[in-house]
């Protein structure tokens, strides 16, 4: 409920091998998150021991590929290292207890090209912890804890782009994605947020953020922000915005309610407006649940009132329209039945029609999450060029 300072924030496990088991018969072997960064744990089922087995000093990810009796093949990547193949093996101490020794495996899937192994090698990153700044509205522990941002950099004067997750109730973790890279390459720093109501910190901290959306959230953020300027890691006249889903939320919430702050934005599959999403979304349940928080149920109906309506709109980003500036780059799935293309094309048009620039990109053939393996391409090239165009 209430993580402590590096002790097991809870199980994020995402999916099982198909035979979980070591050789007792009673451990289990998963892949969990563990704040900003996957782990392998074992988990005696029989006493409810937990432990992590992958290297407790690592800030990078490690996640299980195979488990054949006592011997574990897993992947590690960090947001500067491509993914690499390391072999573990259970080994009994003779002083009782056991332990796990790990080995690099060399393979040639996993090797890049010497264009893309220079460019990495310039980067570094480093995990933060963030302080909460005003902890008077927080109703449990949990939620005063420290949440995590991973800053990504190479050098302090670069631009600065600000990532954010969906979900909201997922996690970025300090693992290796293209997307990243690519936008590191074009010589950004990047600071990759996990606010309050992420994964693998615990279910105080992710309970807390169910009602307030749009506040705690955003707040969360900008605090984040003005941590890298306050160490001089940022500069603050040169920064941009990405977000997808619930990170789509975020971006357009800060260009309203802080529209001084970005030089320019992108969102994919934005949520723009709630009072529109409501009718729309194949999770109508969800627009209650992150507006109303533990009340959601007394006030789900299929036929949301005037009042439901009114709430809904105060909670979304299209609130506070009228004071954006911020070019922004919208990038639409035509077949997101999650959220919808009317609600970023709903905003988009009201930006144009305000006089802000921006520009909209439709994928006819894609879902919310926008992945398939051209619109992917095609997405981060429009971001890097859009971003380059404002930020450089």
């Amino acid at each position: 409920m209430n993580s402590e300072e590096g002790s097991f924030p809870g199980l994020y496990c995402l999916s099982l091998l198909k035979n979980p088991w070591l050789s007792d018969g009673r451990t289990m072997v998963l892949t969990s998150i563990w704040g900003s960064i996957e782990v392998i744990l074992t988990v005696d089922v029989l006493s409810g021991n937990v432990s992590r087995v992958s290297p407790v000093k690592s800030n990078s990810s490690w996640s299980i590929l195979a488990l054949d009796r006592d011997n574990i093949l897993a992947v590690t990547s960090s947001p500067v290292d491509v993914p690499q193949i390391n072999y573990g093996l259970l080994i009994e101490n003779s002083i009782g207890g056991d332990s796990w020794r790990w080995w690099d495996i060399s393979s040639p899937i996993f090797k890049c090209s010497e264009k893309v192994k220079k460019s990495l090698s310039t980067l570094q990153f480093n995990i933060m912890k963030i302080p909460v700044k005003d902890v008077s509205d927080c109703r449990t522990k949990g939620a005063t804890k420290p949440y995590e941002a991973i800053f990504v950099s190479s050098e302090a004067t670069n631009p600065l782009i600000v990532i954010l997750h969906g979900g909201p109730h997922s996690v970025s973790l300090a693992s290796f994605t293209k997307s990243s890279a690519f936008l590191s390459s074009l010589g950004f720093n990047l600071l990759i947020v996990n606010y309050r109501g992420s994964l693998g910190f615990g279910e105080e901290a992710l309970q807390s953020l169910p009602g307030k959306v749009g506040s705690q959230d955003v707040n969360d953020v900008i605090v984040a922000i003005d941590h890298v300027i306050d160490l001089g890691l940022a500069s603050p006249s040169k920064m941009a915005v990405i977000g997808i889903s619930h990170g789509g939320f975020l971006t357009t919430h800060l260009i309203g309610q802080a529209p001084d702050r970005f030089a320019a934005a992108a969102a994919r599959n934005p949520v723009c407006n709630l009072a529109l999403m409501i009718g729309t979304t194949d999770i109508p349940d969800w627009c209650y649940v992150i507006s109303y928080g533990s009340a959601w149920k007394d006030n789900y109906t299929e036929a949301p009132s005037m009042e439901h309506l009114s709430l809904f709109h105060s909670k979304s980003p299209i609130s506070h329209i009228s004071k954006v500036k911020t070019p922004t780059l919208f990038l639409l799935g035509a077949q997101d039945l999650r959220v919808p293309a009317t609600n970023g094309l709903q905003y988009a048009r009201a930006l144009k029609e305000n006089g802000v620039d921006c520009k909209i990109i439709v994928f006819p053939n894609d879902v919310h999450s926008i992945k398939n393996p051209h619109s992917d391409f095609e997405s981060f090239l429009n971001v890097g060029v859009w971003f380059k165009k404002y930020c450089t």
